[in-house]
């Protein structure tokens, strides 16, 4: 099922309800351009491989050819955000519970990026349309556990294989390069740094692009009283608006985050910037192609952990890892506490 831009163009200017769902779900994407996206230009823009506003435009770019691409040839990690949960039942009351996890999502990322800590804004959308679910609910019915599932696996993955990855990619690398010129090899890489960065900027978008696009048909499916439905496809006119939007937000900046990740945690050469890029895209292209919701932030952090380690475990300077460990495991019980608050308050009052 889908639905077309006239339609849902008609449905917004004479929907009061479907316009605020909509505008939530567009500040949720904005926020993670502006938030989660500058992870991916973190390691190039550290390096001074390119300057940070290039860097900036050249994210936010990539990010919008990632959001258009990657849907057309695979949604299936939409499709398991959209059936995570159970907003069925009262569409009236779906909705609202709905627009309350957006607004849990958007506070708990702003928070984040005031303290400069790289969240992640796709654990913040599960938690929060999770906690949403079970208030509406008032219990755990309405959790699909065969799709949360993949939550875990994606936890899993993201941190395994991201530090495994950046380790591995690291030392096959100085094992290549070893008894090169290190002046040719410093230029080699830090050209090869901005096409890493690009390609993170493309996997941001094929991942989380998709995730925020699940959550737009769900509004739109519930306005329209069609709650139960499980399958669906994504129109172009949505990959579009999703994919500017995005862009828009890696455009306003997110210094912060690139200097918690890339300069704050690991001091990095070129080269490793690179292996860290590689082994992230590789970790975030596996997880699109199986339909795994995975954390960009979480795979690219763990890649940079990776490669500081692959030279020296000293390398890495663990008491920023402890905050990011930290606030990483505060995500879904915090971001799920504010959701399920916010919808039990947003009910009440409507």
């Amino acid at each position: 099922m889908t639905i077309s831009f006239s339609v849902f163009f008609e449905q917004v200017i004479s929907n009061p309800v479907l316009a605020v769902t909509v505008l939530l779900t567009l500040a949720v994407i904005l926020v993670n351009g502006w938030t989660d996206a500058p992870n991916a230009i973190a390691t190039c823009v550290s390096t001074r491989a390119i300057g940070v506003r290039k860097a900036i435009v050249m994210a936010a770019a990539f990010n919008f050819i990632g959001v258009f691409f990657m849907t057309m040839i695979n949604a299936s990690v939409a499709a398991t955000i959209y059936n995570m949960v159970d907003f069925g039942g009262n569409a009236e009351d779906a909705l609202i519970a709905l627009c309350a996890a957006l607004v849990a999502i958007v506070v708990w990322a702003t928070a984040a990026w005031w303290f400069g800590i790289p969240t992640s804004e796709s654990h913040a959308l599960i938690a929060g349309i999770s906690g949403a679910a079970i208030a509406l609910h008032s219990g755990l019915e309405g959790i699909n556990g065969s799709e949360w599932i993949k939550v875990v696996y994606g936890l899993v993955l993201s941190t395994v294989l991201g530090f495994g990855f950046g380790w591995l990619c690291s030392k096959v690398i100085t094992l290549i390069c070893r008894g090169m010129d290190r002046r040719r090899t410093t230029g080699f890489f830090g050209g090869a740094q901005i096409a890493g960065g690009a390609t993170m900027a493309f996997m941001h978008g094929a991942q989380d692009g998709q995730k925020f696009m699940g959550v737009f048909m769900l509004g739109v499916f519930l306005v329209n009283g069609q709650g139960e439905t499980t399958t669906f496809q994504i129109p172009i006119w949505l990959m579009l608006l999703c994919s500017l939007v995005m862009g828009l937000g890696t455009s306003i900046g997110g210094y912060r985050i690139i200097k918690s990740v890339g300069m704050d945690m690991v001091k990095l050469e070129k080269y490793q910037g690179f292996s860290a890029d590689i082994a992230a895209t590789g970790c975030l292209l596996l997880s699109s192609l199986t339909g795994l919701p995975v954390s960009t932030t979480h795979t690219k952090t763990t890649a940079i952990m990776g490669v500081g380690a692959a030279r020296r475990l000293s390398s890495v300077n663990w008491g920023i890892v402890k905050d990011m460990g930290l606030t990483w495991l505060l995500t879904f019980p915090g971001c799920g506490l504010i959701g399920f608050l916010m919808a039990k308050l947003f009910m009440w009052i409507f």
